[in-house]
């Protein structure tokens, strides 16, 4: 669902930058209150996790792939929707940047959609959900899936919205085909949520909000994205994500375009002069979770407030 250049016109991607940024303000302060010391290392591996995981397309249906937003995902494991705004806007800032993954141009645009929307219709649903299902802990696992799923979907039509109002495609075009698609996709991002929320409520319960974290038992969590990063990456669908293939098939695709020629040596997530090496992939995914756990770990070192000694 990322937005390239091109597809959007000035004043939406304007508009959706400032207001991506005032949320982001707002959240640097709100973060303050939610987040300790010992959540610092937690926020950086779950941004470190959710740029992993994205970079593993899934298949859905005819042709289409689609991956894990993770908007959902880090709100519940960070409990907090504002620290998840700091932690998502971190991976799609880091993509844009660094792996030419969404257009510069639609950099607000896209941490709106993925970022913002995905979190917060996540978040609202989570808890009239659980409730429904039993309000217990291990009915968490469930309510966030179905949370997750549905916000791709609301994420979908807040870029079908944009393209129309940009005069890329028509809003009764665009509307069916992007929700169709990601209704698809939004499934995989409720199984993925589910059963990495399960994992964390049997196994590791200690990386949940409310929880004392047990730093020392980080081997595992930290392989665990090493492993996607570097070795589950170079098995990730080669097919169309949901935004390319809605394009192609109902030919705006043409309207790409390129803001900065040859931006960095690690776009699309491989390695200049490696392109054609599952090594490249690998070191380009590996560079990006570093990236992604350095910057979210730093971000929540300078927002947290430090107890005063004495």
């Amino acid at each position: 669902m990322h937005i390239p250049d091109g597809f959007l016109s000035p004043p939406v991607a304007i508009a959706t930058g400032i207001a991506s940024a005032a949320v982001i303000a707002v959240a640097l302060n709100r973060t303050r209150a939610s987040l300790g010391l010992r959540q610092a290392p937690i926020m950086g591996l779950t941004t470190a996790f959710v740029f992993a995981a994205q970079m593993i397309n899934f298949p859905v249906a005819g042709g289409t792939s689609g991956h894990l937003l993770g908007g959902a995902l880090a709100s519940v494991v960070l409990g907090s929707p504002w620290a998840a705004t700091l932690a998502m806007s971190t991976v799609f800032i880091i993509q844009s940047v660094l792996f030419a993954d969404g257009g510069i141009t639609a950099l607000g645009a896209n941490i709106f959609n993925m970022g913002l929307v995905g979190i917060w219709v996540g978040w609202w649903l989570l808890q009239p959900l659980q409730q429904l299902l039993g309000g217990s802990r291990n009915r968490l696992p469930l309510a966030a899936g179905l949370a997750a799923g549905l916000s791709v979907v609301a994420a979908s039509i807040c870029v079908a919205i944009e393209l129309a109002i940009s005069g890329t495609v028509a809003l009764n075009i665009a509307l069916p085909a992007m929700v169709g698609v990601h209704i698809l996709i939004g499934i995989g991002e409720g199984v993925i949520t589910g059963g990495v929320l399960t994992y964390l409520v049997k196994v590791r319960p200690d990386l949940l909000p409310g929880e004392q974290p047990q730093l020392q038992k980080w081997v595992v969590p930290v392989i665990g994205v090493l492993l996607i990063s570097g070795v589950l990456s170079l098995f990730a669908s080669s097919w169309p994500d949901g935004l390319e293939a809605v394009a192609e098939k109902h030919g705006f695709k043409d309207k790409e375009a390129v803001a900065i020629e040859n931006p960095t040596p690690l776009a699309d997530y491989t390695v200049k002069g490696l392109e054609e090496q599952p090594i490249g992939t690998s070191i380009a995914g590996l560079l990006g979770s570093a990236f992604s756990f350095g910057a979210a770990f730093g971000i929540a070192q300078l927002v947290v407030v430090k107890p005063k000694d004495g």
